[in-house]
């Protein structure tokens, strides 16, 4: 059997800011590349046609201008507040753990890792001991 080496609160520190500091620069890019998707003149030409074709479908299933008007306008602020919540998400993905940015972002995450692992370590010598009872 093959043993596994334990990493050190050092390393499994390490490790976990490694993966967040790849995440923390991964998730704003796919948040701007939907962002830029959404927003581009293309998007703005899809949602113009598929606003007019579901507006041309009530009109010609009967229903009246006005209520086929609202509820078309009902159909683009489905966009909208789609487009709208995506944005939040953009300008929120610098409102990271208590607003901390760069640096004090790494700094902030390597403080929880390191209170974590602490936490972890505590645990471990309380079970120890309480075996050794």
């Amino acid at each position: 059997m093959s043993e596994k080496k334990e990493k050190s609160p050092k390393e499994e520190a390490e490790e976990v800011k490694e993966i967040l500091s790849a995440v923390s620069t991964q998730v704003p890019a796919l948040i701007k590349s939907v962002l830029a998707s959404v927003f581009s003149e293309e998007a703005g030409r899809n949602m113009g046609k598929a606003a007019a074709a579901y507006y041309k479908e009530l009109k010609e299933s009967g229903m009246p201008d006005d209520v086929a008007v609202k509820m078309t306008e009902d159909y683009m602020k489905t966009f909208t507040s789609l487009g709208s919540m995506l944005q939040n998400i953009g300008k929120s993905e610098k409102i990271v753990l208590r607003g901390k940015v760069g640096e004090d972002l790494g700094e902030e995450i390597e403080r929880r890792v390191r209170e974590k692992l602490e936490k972890k370590r505590l645990e471990r010598e309380s079970d120890e001991e309480e075996e050794e009872e």
